[in-house]
């Protein structure tokens, strides 16, 4: 994709809301549907929204612009696209079928990034997998297989895959994001109890987040410089009864909790709260409450949390998702915290969207 492109798609946006909607971007709140029959479930986005990442549930990755809709673009997964929306990141399999971290060249071709030199081999058939990538396309973050006896995070740039270690021997390790000017990866460790507690990486050194009860969970997305960080599972299920919270990372502040709008019961397994993705100022979060893909997202406007469906219906759509069966997470949000795309449940299938904050906001 061309600078030229990328420029035209991001004016586009402010066309089709003119003349679909006739309305500006900043006077009301807008719920656009990702081609509902396609099942483009979409992971990123770019800083202005004009382009989108995401894979077909599992069957290769895409992406949208408002002058293309979505495009096929091979591989297995796209999970991640620059701020500058020229490279876009994520997963492809080689000749063996080898599961490869990749990058998006063109039509349905990717460049195969490898794991780390030396004693790197596959387990079973995944070898890396690509997971977020800075603003500018040059840098690539993820995770790598030494054989299945250990998988680490990794950073990678044309210079080479660096292994980012484990700091509890025998353990893996993954990087989930990374900021965007590229100093800060985040991720997560798995602890000698086999807890996957959050990590943020900075200067060479791994950082351990730790909640009000012990270990929190993983870290999931950093914004611009990585002074704020947002992650999953605030207090552990071993920790206080019937807490469902994400959490936010600040350095000045250390680590806070995040609350659901509302604790839900569940008869099986432990209800996971998970906060996914930043605006840069840490004002406008997202992410989810649920099992799995049985799921609702959430948003935490100034830190007040609310589901995206009723803050929707609260803000002038009424009848937004109405027939879903959940609204699934929300994955990605712009800088400025005006843009989100997520995916859920359908009646017909899962579905991806993109949601356009207006300038007013009511939190139900």
């Amino acid at each position: 994709m061309s600078t030229r492109t990328v420029m035209t798609a991001g004016a586009a946006i402010g066309l089709v809301l003119v003349f679909t909607f006739g309305i500006r971007a900043d006077e009301k709140t807008i719920l656009i549907e990702l081609e509902p029959r396609s099942e483009a479930l979409p992971t990123g986005l770019s800083a202005s929204g004009a382009v989108v990442s995401g894979g077909f549930n599992g069957n290769g990755g895409f992406y949208w612009m408002p002058t293309t809709g979505v495009i096929f673009a091979g591989g297995v997964q796209a999970s991640g696209v620059s701020r500058d929306g020229h490279t876009i990141v994520g997963s492809a399999r080689d000749s063996r079928l080898i599961l490869q971290a990749a990058i998006w060249t063109r039509g349905t071709e990717w460049r195969l990034l490898g794991s780390f030199a030396g004693s790197a081999g596959p387990c079973d058939l995944s070898l890396s997998q690509a997971t977020g990538v800075t603003g500018d396309g040059q840098t690539v973050v993820g995770f790598a297989y030494s054989g299945c006896s250990s998988a680490h995070a990794f950073r990678w740039t044309e210079s080479g895959m660096v292994d980012l270690g484990s700091s509890v021997q025998g353990r893996p390790s993954r990087a989930l994001g990374i900021s965007a000017d590229g100093t800060v990866v985040v991720g997560d460790q798995s602890t000698a109890e086999g807890f996957t507690q959050g990590a943020r990486w900075a200067g060479g050194r791994q950082e351990l987040m730790t909640g009000p009860e012990g270990p929190a969970g993983s870290g999931m997305a950093a914004n611009r410089d990585g002074s704020i960080v947002v992650g999953r599972v605030c207090v552990p299920s071993s920790g206080r009864v019937g807490d469902q919270s994400a959490w936010i990372w600040k350095t000045q502040g250390g680590l806070t909790c995040l609350p659901a709008p509302r604790r839900l019961v569940s008869p099986g397994p432990p209800i996971n709260v998970e906060a996914a993705a930043t605006s840069d100022d840490g004002q406008v979060i997202g992410g989810s409450q649920g099992i799995g893909v049985d799921s609702n997202a959430i948003l935490w406007i100034g830190g007040q949390p609310t589901y995206l469906k009723e803050f929707l219906q609260a803000n002038g759509l009424p009848d937004a998702f109405r027939t879903w069966i959940n609204t699934g997470t929300i994955s990605g949000i712009s800088p400025d915290g005006r843009v989100l795309v997520g995916w859920g449940a359908a009646a017909g299938g899962f579905r991806g969207y993109m949601v356009i904050l207006g300038s007013s906001r009511v939190i139900p």
